[in-house]
């Protein structure tokens, strides 16, 4: 018999209908930032760093289509509960503008030949880059076993990459921003971290219901083995950083950065921090301060920006300026 559902948004509310409403209340497009306004920065960078910021933003292309193709959606069939599957299908379809946000920067700051060669040849060329895409998205597969143990380590996977194997890339359009270039791009970034953060405890969220229905055998098997995946992820991660960094010199402080939001990982799944090395630039940890930021609506959108929620109609007597100027003592 065919298996009738209706998801029912008002039931009692739990921790998945603020998730929801926290997605939402973040939803941006790519067409909301005028990238333009970059082009005479991007002239001003040297070509050793403009390759950086171009290969930053092909390895970030490839790891949001991991994840709005394959990540997300596998976790969303492997949850039953309808409100949880409402958030992971918001937050694939996030991924996926997070990945078309990264081509609207090409488009405006690179040739299309260029950009073919980054998202077609190079991502797949890069074995540093290869190394890390390949084993979370083993782990994301395994999810299809069934098993709780693979089910709980798919989630890991994906908080790993959500809280801090992104951020290698975050890093260097984040400190560009901040000292006042590729502002646009940057608040592009910015708003990419801001969805990422609410995923990364979303996803973490789940993986922690799915630990405590293990027994106390397979919660110790489970940790031991978060740990192994943490240390191959970083160590994929330090030969990607070196790779993007050295000719700018900047690898050092963004393999502290990556430790730090790697511990913050950690924490979205209920563990402590494990690095201790872990303070950066403070013009990029600014940035990580999610609080609204100020920006003017003629400039770039910052995380201030806010639809309206009450609108009133126009009346004639709003375009009388000069009885307005009387009544208010002018």
């Amino acid at each position: 018999m065919t298996n009738v559902q209706a998801v029912n948004w008002n039931t009692p509310e739990n921790i998945w209908n603020v998730l929801w409403h926290q997605n939402i209340t973040q939803m941006w497009t790519d067409t909301e930032f005028k990238v333009s306004r970059d082009l005479k920065s991007w002239e001003k960078l040297s070509s050793d760093e403009q390759l950086t910021y171009k290969r930053i933003l092909a390895g970030l292309t490839s790891l949001d289509t991991l994840q709005g193709d394959v990540a997300m959606p596998l976790l969303l069939l492997d949850s039953t509960d309808l409100k949880k599957k409402a958030v992971y299908s918001f937050m694939t379809m996030m991924e996926h503008m997070h990945a078309k946000s990264y081509s609207t920067i090409f488009t405006t700051l690179i040739s299309t030949k260029e950009t073919d060669y980054l998202l077609d040849e190079w991502v797949k060329s890069s074995k540093h880059f290869v190394e890390k895409y390949s084993i979370t998205e083993m782990k994301y597969q395994q999810v299809k076993t069934g098993l709780i143990r693979d089910r709980y380590m798919a989630r890991v996977a994906s908080v790993f990459l959500e809280t801090f194997q992104f951020y290698s890339g975050f890093y260097y359009p984040l400190l560009l921003r901040g000292q006042g270039s590729m502002i646009a791009s940057g608040e592009i970034i910015r708003r990419i971290l801001i969805d990422e953060s609410i995923h990364g405890v979303a996803v973490g969220l789940d993986a922690q219901d799915i630990y405590a229905e293990l027994n106390d055998e397979d919660k110790s098997a489970c940790k031991e083995e978060v740990y192994r995946l943490l240390e191959q992820i970083m160590s994929a991660e330090e030969q990607y950083t070196h790779l993007l960094y050295d000719n700018i010199g900047l690898t050092d402080d963004v393999l502290r950065f990556i430790r730090y939001n790697a511990n913050k990982a950690l924490m979205n799944l209920g563990f402590d921090p494990y690095y201790t090395d872990t303070s950066f630039n403070p013009i990029v940890e600014n940035a990580l301060d999610t609080k609204t930021g100020n920006h003017d609506f003629f400039s770039a959108k910052g995380d201030g920006y806010e639809l309206p929620k009450v609108i009133e109609p126009l009346e004639d007597e709003d375009f009388d300026v000069k009885s307005k100027m009387i009544d208010d003592g002018i």
